[in-house]
């Protein structure tokens, strides 16, 4: 069942205008949050970003109520142990072109089966770059397009993600993921000012861990001696190859410390 136009449909008869914005221009928020046996995780977290999105697209802001009930009315139609709740917020039906209509946002939420990861994984960099200086930077659109090119980059490589550096150089960023690095033993994080996402699995871990925002170099991966990835369905993964750079050890002592806090502090509250 997903959620649209005020009420839950059936997914083979919900149907989005094709002249919906956020399918012609991309002109559009979300958010993915992680469903444990019908319950979100981070909610109120994740439906503050919505908002801040929806508020630097030029949005209007989304009634929190009615996404509350989405999603819980979505979350009571399928029973799933672990899941990918998405909520997606457009511009609503509007002319062909860059102006929007009048018609209002378009507000849909979906439930999908999800899988846990695997404890590591591989990953590469990626030749181009993040602004962080542009229009969208900090907000959570669903001008995807670029991340799905660096994802398939990563695929061909037979690695998961795809790490950009912004327009400086400096480390930024997954497609769909923010990197921690651990150096002499201190973790470190790069700040939002290097134009990366405001993860919700980013902040609780700069939270429960003790880590630290610092401008990083990109070659900060050619050195580090622990690197590690978050989101929303990832938690807290250890990388085990960046590029062709092998980290035998992984998951090392500072990763799995912060896995193993994740783990408690979001298994013992749910809306953190």
């Amino acid at each position: 069942m997903i959620w649209l136009d005020g009420r839950l449909q059936d997914a083979d008869s919900a149907r989005v205008s094709v002249f919906d914005h956020g399918l012609t221009v991309g002109d559009g928020v979300f958010e993915t949050v992680k469903a444990v046996h019908g319950r979100p995780f981070a909610l109120t977290r994740h439906l503050r970003r919505l908002a801040r999105s929806a508020r630097g697209l030029g949005l209007p802001e989304p009634d929190q109520d009615e996404v509350r009930r989405a999603c819980a009315a979505v979350l009571d139609a399928a029973a799933v142990p672990l899941g990918r709740l998405r909520i997606t917020y457009t511009g609503g039906v509007s002319p062909l072109g860059s102006d929007r209509g009048e018609a209002g946002p378009t507000l849909v939420v979906a439930l999908g089966e999800a899988r846990r990861r695997p404890d590591t994984t591989a990953v590469v960099t990626v030749p181009w770059t993040r602004n962080e200086r542009g229009a969208l930077t900090g907000l959570k659109t669903t001008s995807y397009a670029e991340n799905v090119v660096a994802l398939a980059h990563a695929h061909r490589a037979a690695a998961s993600e795809a790490l950009f550096a912004n327009s400086t150089g400096a480390l930024c960023e997954g497609t769909g993921s923010n990197v921690f690095v651990v150096l002499d033993g201190e973790l470190y994080t790069p700040p939002l000012a290097s134009g990366c996402l405001a993860g919700i699995t980013r902040e609780l871990v700069l939270e429960w861990s003790g880590a630290r925002e610092a401008d990083l170099p990109v070659d900060v991966l050619e050195r580090a001696q622990e690197v590690f990835l978050t989101s929303s369905l990832r938690d807290v993964q250890a990388v085990r190859r960046v590029d062709g750079r092998e980290l035998p050890e992984a998951p090392g002592p500072v990763t799995t410390k912060a896995m193993r806090t994740f783990d408690e502090r979001s298994g013992a509250d749910l809306d953190p």
